[in-house]
């Protein structure tokens, strides 16, 4: 059985989108094939990187991308994570099967300690049930 491809879209990603990734690929990268990209990619954020770590989960590769790499692609799942993104992807060049929102606030903007530990942990309990969904239809 092919792995399903999940790309993970976000403004700059530096953080939320390159965290989506990595978790997914710790969670179940047995079965899915898990990617980012940004509308205006800038360079990753080393408090996301750092939270990641800190969880045990590998970083390796990470890197941000412009959602332009990806023009014309394939994916199962496309995960917009913000809501800049969310008004430039409308109209996505890609093909996909699956188009989600989930708008998660920008960790730099959430002034209390540990945002990005906090950001990490929506986007897994996000993860978690969207994940239960797909072994549902699978």
């Amino acid at each position: 059985m092919s792995k399903k491809r999940v790309l993970f879209l976000c403004n700059a990603n530096s953080a939320r989108s390159l965290m989506a990734e990595a978790l997914l690929r710790h969670m179940a990268g047995q079965r899915f094939e898990a990617y980012s990209a940004g509308v205006e990619p800038d360079e990753p954020q080393q408090a996301a990187l750092q939270a990641l770590a800190e969880l045990g989960i590998d970083t390796t590769g990470l890197a941000s991308k412009s959602l332009e790499a990806y023009a014309g692609e394939h994916f199962d799942s496309v995960i917009i994570l913000c809501e800049k993104a969310q008004q430039r992807c409308r109209d996505w060049e890609g093909n996909t099967d699956e188009l989600l929102f989930w708008d998660i606030l920008d960790p730099r903007l959430n002034p209390r300690d540990g945002a990005y530990t906090q950001t990490l942990e929506e986007i897994r309990g996000r993860l978690r049930l969207w994940l239960s969904v797909q072994s549902r239809e699978a």
